[in-house]
């Protein structure tokens, strides 16, 4: 009878890591569905943006009050859960605050209450993110793709943040010992007096509750995140370093037709050197669905904390066109979740329900002005902009299909060598009036 609440622990503890990391293989699976690109050079400065954007909030702060917020909630969650180590310590050995001696009173004193003061400003940095969201109703967080599940989950996360921190105190507020030594306690000491016509056993099974509650709320918490927009927590550390380093304005070439540009312009090569045998069937240009998208696009799909910077910066959007960069991003994630859903059922994946057309449409992408203020706003360094591109490429080389004036203008590019409408013959003649 002794061990059974350590044996209970840990089936809690495994049953949590557990589904935890199989919903991170899915995670793996799902964002391998995409081509694969490479991006392991130039590491050191791919280390200092990680470093930089992901862990330092360099681009959060840039607009200051959200900002500001969000590294209070951002340090103090981690921070505070530092003693999840000891909880699960604890929990496995049957002790209680075992990290006490070892660190003496004053060390551990220091480190429990710098966690209180954390947890607080957390729970004062959360409910102004909920007055701002729910209450303030600001603009970006109220857009059309912002119904139902996206606009719940924002909410349920906050409520998390909440029930956890104040557990974390009620749990501190309740501990005799903490108390009575008046160390770790500069918040819950004011707490504590909620609690004080309880008798001494009462006080304990409320300790005791705190602390398996708050346990059991940091495993749910955790096999959440897949589910919820706050799946960022955790990949915006990849997501920074794998991003592209290449200027914003720079686009990729698909080799293939590159090297035929190359053979075209050059008088003396060889018109066979194009042809590989060991080639293969010819890859499509650009993506209609999924997997033809790069890991990395899939992978920027799932770490979308969808905050809508992207699309409040959008100019199309701004001058009410149908595209949301954030929309985008969105869209893909659950494309790359059905398609997912697919494989784990053993079924083959439905060729008549594509990203291009079916989630996506044409006249958001066509509406992208590709000025990479998207981008640019993203904290954590994703790019829809990429994955516009790649979808209109599909649309003018595999489809043939693009606004008309486009069409016109490269249908003037390849008579006349000019996008516009008159003979080569003509085009100086402006210098002569």
């Amino acid at each position: 009878m002794h061990y059974i609440p350590q044996i209970l622990f840990l089936l809690i503890l495994l049953g949590g890591v557990g589904f935890f990391a199989k919903n991170v293989k899915s995670l793996v699976r799902n964002i391998k569905l995409g081509r694969a690109v490479n991006r392991t050079d130039r590491k050191s400065e791919r280390l200092g943006n990680m470093v930089k954007i992901a862990l330092g909030q360099s681009k959060m702060v840039r607009r200051p009050v959200s900002g500001i917020l969000h590294i209070v909630v951002y340090v103090g969650f981690i921070l505070i859960n530092i003693e999840v180590l000891e909880i699960v310590i604890d929990g496995l050995l049957g002790t209680h605050r075992i990290f006490l001696e070892p660190l003496g009173s004053s060390i551990y004193g220091f480190l429990v209450g710098t966690f209180e003061v954390l947890a607080l400003l957390v729970l004062v940095a959360v409910v102004i993110f909920w007055l701002r969201r729910n209450a303030l109703k600001i603009a970006r967080f109220w857009s059309s793709e912002m119904k139902g599940w996206p606009k719940d989950d924002a909410n349920y996360i906050l409520y998390f943040e909440v029930v956890l921190m104040s557990l974390f105190l009620v749990m501190n507020a309740t501990d005799t010992g903490i108390q009575t030594a008046g160390i770790g306690n500069p918040i819950s000491q004011f707490i504590a007096p909620w609690f004080s016509s309880l008798s001494a056993d009462t006080l304990h099974v409320v300790e005791r509750s705190a602390w398996w509650l708050h346990i059991v709320g940091i495993l749910i918490f955790l096999n959440y995140l897949y589910y919820s927009k706050h799946l960022h927590i955790l990949l915006a550390f990849p997501n920074t370093y794998f991003a592209n380093l290449n200027p914003q304005g720079q686009f990729d070439n698909l080799e293939s037709v590159q090297k035929e540009v190359e053979l075209m312009m050059d008088p003396d090569a060889d018109p066979y050197a194009a042809m590989d045998e060991d080639a293969g069937e010819p890859e499509s240009f650009g993506a209609s669905d999924v997997t033809d998208l790069s890991w990395v696009q899939i992978m920027n799909a799932y770490t979308c904390t969808e905050c809508g910077r992207c699309t409040s910066s959008c100019p199309a959007n701004e001058t009410g066109k149908m595209l949301s960069p954030r929309a985008i991003m969105m869209k893909t994630r659950d494309r790359a979740e059905e398609v997912g859903k697919l494989l784990d059922k053993g079924e083959e994946i439905n060729e008549d329900n594509k990203l291009l057309g079916n989630y996506i449409t044409p006249e958001e992408l066509w509406a992208c002005t590709s000025c990479n203020a998207c981008v640019e706003e993203c904290p954590v360094n994703i790019n829809p902009l990429s994955i516009i591109t790649d979808m209109r490429r599909f649309m003018v080389m595999e489809e043939s299909s693009a606004p008309q004036e486009l069409n016109i203008m490269m249908t003037n590019i390849e008579n006349n060598g000019a996008p516009w409408q008159y003979n080569q013959m003509d085009r100086l003649n402006w210098k002569d009036e």
